[in-house]
């Protein structure tokens, strides 16, 4: 007999990896997964940014290199960072293993076991992931179509008192709902705050990805509203805005809570990839970001405008979804009656999937309700893939 950790005992294979092992089937056509389209990675970019390099930072690329980070990113990401309006005074910054591994690095410093973590619902796997690999309890609270619900949240504030360490939102393009902030929810949830201890972890990797140039101001990050009454760490990533497979993201937090997170670090990998830190930094100096984002929003923009008359073409009466400015999803609710794994049997059987809605629950039990991810999938296929998902639907009700 194996004699595992407490930890490794509580683990439980996750229903998405399922999903997603039955959605890698080329004959189906996935919603499943949120991945940047392959056919949009800047390849030659990338080929002329390292062909480009001096052979110093060639070789840099591939030495170990510090803790926190290769130093020109971390100060090109500073200077990103500044463009974007954050104070960095008193604050410390940690390029990390992409933005999961910032989740779980906040975590790990953060949280004892049953410590409450207090989330939107429905909410991020991976970070639902990290929180209860530390024995934490996660508790969801309902979003509307500007974000999560105040009233409520300062009800389960209250009732969970001391226990609750961090509050974990997704403001901008959130995975999965969609949705983003309204600033004036922004600002009430900033002055609700106020006094509380409690982290505010703001995860932000979908914010560069609006579609309308006019819905930009909705994307500033409550990091950088200026007003900080609790401490609030904030993770962006490369994943969306350059590649997934470069495994770069970062963490900006007081600089206590940086200082945990490097001691952290140090125990899980020693330092992030030098070799993409030194493209990431090559990227961001030549101005290449702003390049690529002009391909990637009106693209991502076409798609999710053909997933959304897809869904008014086909979907019965009686079912609703959101309607997203930016990002890479539309949340799907069924009546209260209707299991999403019922649906997605059917489904998948039939050529299409999704994630249903259970994944994404805090406390696992809510399920009448999918996530759609349009990015991947290529436009032509998009309205036979939501044919398939609608029908499914309407053999549930």
């Amino acid at each position: 007999m194996i004699n595992f950790s407490t930890n490794a005992r509580n683990m439980r294979s996750s229903e998405i990896r399922k999903l997603m092992k039955l959605a890698a089937d080329p004959s189906i056509i996935s919603f499943a997964g949120g991945m940047p389209a392959n056919d949009l990675f800047p390849i030659e970019m990338i080929d002329e940014l390292y062909n480009n390099l001096p052979k110093k930072d060639k070789q840099a690329a591939m030495q170990y290199g510090p803790t926190e980070g290769y130093p020109p990113l971390l100060e090109a990401l500073k200077n990103y960072l500044i463009s974007k309006g954050f104070n960095l005074d008193g604050q410390g910054l940690i390029v990390t293993t992409g933005a999961q591994q910032a989740i779980n690095l906040v975590s790990k410093v953060m949280l004892d076991p049953g410590d409450t973590v207090i989330t939107e619902y429905p909410s991020f796997i991976g970070a639902l992931a990290a929180f209860k690999s530390y024995d934490a309890i996660t508790t969801g609270v309902e979003m509307d179509q500007s974000g999560i619900m105040i009233e409520k949240l300062e009800k389960t504030l209250d009732q969970i008192g001391e226990k609750a360490k961090i509050l974990y939102l997704s403001p901008y393009f959130h995975n999965p709902a969609g949705i983003i902030y309204s600033k004036k929810r922004k600002e009430e949830l900033l002055k609700l705050l106020e006094n509380r201890n409690i982290c505010l972890l703001e995860d932000d990797p979908y914010g560069e990805l609006y579609f309308d140039e006019n819905d930009k101001e909705l994307t500033i990050p409550m990091k950088a509203m200026g007003s900080e009454p609790v401490p609030i760490c904030y993770t962006g990533s490369f994943a969306k805005i350059f590649g997934p497979g470069l495994r770069l993201g970062w963490l900006l937090a007081p600089e206590a809570i940086i200082e945990k997170c490097q001691l952290a670090k140090q125990s899980m990998d020693a330092c992030t990839s030098t070799f993409t830190q030194v493209l990431a930094a090559a990227y961001l100096n030549q101005n290449k970001l702003g390049e690529y984002l002009n391909i990637l929003r009106p693209t991502y923009a076409r798609r999710a405008q053909t997933m959304l008359h897809a869904l008014e073409e086909n979907m019965p009466a009686g079912i609703t979804w959101t309607k997203p400015k930016g990002g890479f999803y539309i949340w799907v609710t069924l009546p209260e009656t209707v299991n999403a794994t019922d649906v997605f049997n059917i489904s998948v059987k039939n050529g299409a999937a999704f994630v249903i809605g259970s994944a994404f629950d805090p406390e696992g039990k809510r399920n009448n309700s999918f996530r759609l991810a349009f990015s991947h999938t290529p436009e032509g296929k998009i309205g036979e893939g939501v044919k398939i998902v609608a029908d499914a639907v309407k053999a549930c009700l």
